[in-house]
């Protein structure tokens, strides 16, 4: 998420009354995960184990909860909280701000678009030429939607990125102030749920198909012509590349990356990158004529074991 106008390091350090490490007029221009920042970008950090890539990440100011030596060119933001923090930064220059009628009068709407009855249209929002949106239909603050998209009934663009820190009295959610980006000629089934980013964006590729009952994590990015099927659960921090098909029910973890032209059967568990071209199967997941070798060897085993058997006793 980038800034209305650059700000100072000093006047961020006040926003959320910390103290800084780095000259005061250090230009801080936004804020964002660490696989998505950029020059200019806070990225926050709390736990020793992720320090050194938070420091030499692209982010410029780290938000920090220990006073560590700061890089060359660097700037840091010493905190007791840095997921606190950054939920405040989140807040000040994000605000939930509410809507009571069903289609904000901030939002855009191109020449051709149908809007069905019950469907809620955020703040900011801009949906492209052409489009149907069905009934039922929540598409939250900010969202972005070419032309010739198809949205089926039920569906929701935009809800909280599922990420919590655990703490004793419970979990605190991290603040959701990213966007839903939908390109053109994407059709979308029923009841399907694409979160926002945490301060990025989620966003579907131009020609994409995507059945009903899919779910699509935070900071997810799934490429060009891409077919994926019913009762598909994406992760957040995935990047699925073009021309992907992920057949019903499978399932990936975060922030992994499904090569170009890679096609996943049914009910499979991605639990790893995978190369792209290739049909794979099975949890965990294997090219897929490896796996019924595999599978017709274990067949075999029970034969095999009596044929021992057999031989010893003679």
């Amino acid at each position: 998420m980038k800034f209305p106008k650059p700000f100072s390091l000093k006047e961020i350090a006040s926003l959320i009354d910390v103290d800084y490490v780095g000259v005061p007029d250090f230009e801080v221009l936004g804020m964002n995960e660490i696989h998505v920042v950029e020059p200019g970008d806070i990225v926050f950090v709390d736990h020793p184990k992720y320090y050194e890539k938070a420091l030499n990440s692209a982010a410029t100011i780290i938000l920090i909860n220990k006073k560590v030596e700061c890089p060359e060119g660097k700037a840091l933001l010493i905190s007791d909280d840095p997921f606190r923090d950054f939920n405040k930064l989140s807040l000040h220059f994000k605000p939930f701000v509410a809507s009571n009628v069903s289609v904000s009068a901030s939002a855009k709407i191109g020449e051709g678009t149908i809007i069905q009855p019950n469907t809620f249209i955020g703040n900011n929002v801009v949906i492209g030429e052409n489009c149907t949106i069905h009934a039922n239909v929540s598409i939250y603050d900010d969202a972005v939607i070419g032309n010739n998209v198809t949205i089926h009934s039920g569906t929701v663009l935009g809800a909280n990125a599922f990420y919590y820190k655990k703490r004793p009295e419970g979990f605190d959610r991290l603040i959701s102030c990213g966007r839903v980006i939908i390109e053109d000629h994407v059709d979308i089934g029923a009841s399907c749920t694409i979160d926002r980013g945490v301060t990025g964006d989620t966003t579907i590729k131009q020609g994409t198909k995507i059945d009903n009952l899919v779910q699509v994590g935070h900071d997810t990015i799934i490429g060009k012509k891409c077919l994926i099927a019913s009762h598909v659960g994406i992760a957040g921090c995935v990047v699925v590349e073009d021309e992907v098909t992920l057949w019903g029910q499978v399932g990936t973890t975060s922030g992994i990356t499904i090569g170009k032209g890679a096609v996943v059967q049914g009910q499979s568990g991605v639990t790893k990158s995978i190369e792209g071209n290739t049909t794979y199967w099975g949890t965990p997941i294997q090219e897929v004529r490896t796996k019924l070798k595999e599978m017709a060897i274990i067949k075999q085993l029970p034969k095999l074991i009596d044929t021992l058997k057999k031989n010893n006793e003679k």
